[in-house]
């Protein structure tokens, strides 16, 4: 597949996890303890807006396609074992959310080495 046919992810992935972060948000606030489903709405919510700007920014930002995609990719990973914990008492997999935590941190790397390239269309 290629990069470019992935754009259109890209947006719809802003959009479902900025919405999947409020009701996150919500949930969090309704009784029990909801320190799990606060730490995912936060992950969501920080990364939906980064998502739409890496969205709106390609072919200005060389890596902003891999990033968002990067980004993406571990946001949900986290956000999924977070909540399976929450939900299920268990995580979704072994070293779930600490591979989705690695992924955010490269996806932001990915991000400041665009630093190093011209701007402009690639």
């Amino acid at each position: 597949m290629r990069l470019a046919a992935s754009r259109p992810a890209i947006l719809m992935l802003a959009g479902f996890m900025g919405a999947s972060g409020v009701v996150l948000a919500a949930a969090a606030s309704h009784g029990g303890d909801g320190r799990l489903l606060g730490s995912a709405s936060t992950m969501c919510l920080a990364h939906a807006p980064v998502l739409l700007a890496l969205y709106l920014a390609d072919g200005r930002v060389r890596t902003a396609t891999v990033a968002a995609l990067v980004l993406a990719l571990g946001t949900l990973l986290f956000s999924a074992d977070l909540l399976s914990r929450h939900f299920a008492q268990s995580g979704l997999f072994p070293m779930a959310a600490p591979t989705g935590g690695v992924l955010m941190i490269l996806g932001w790397l990915l991000i400041a080495i665009s630093g190093l390239f011209r701007e402009g269309r690639t």
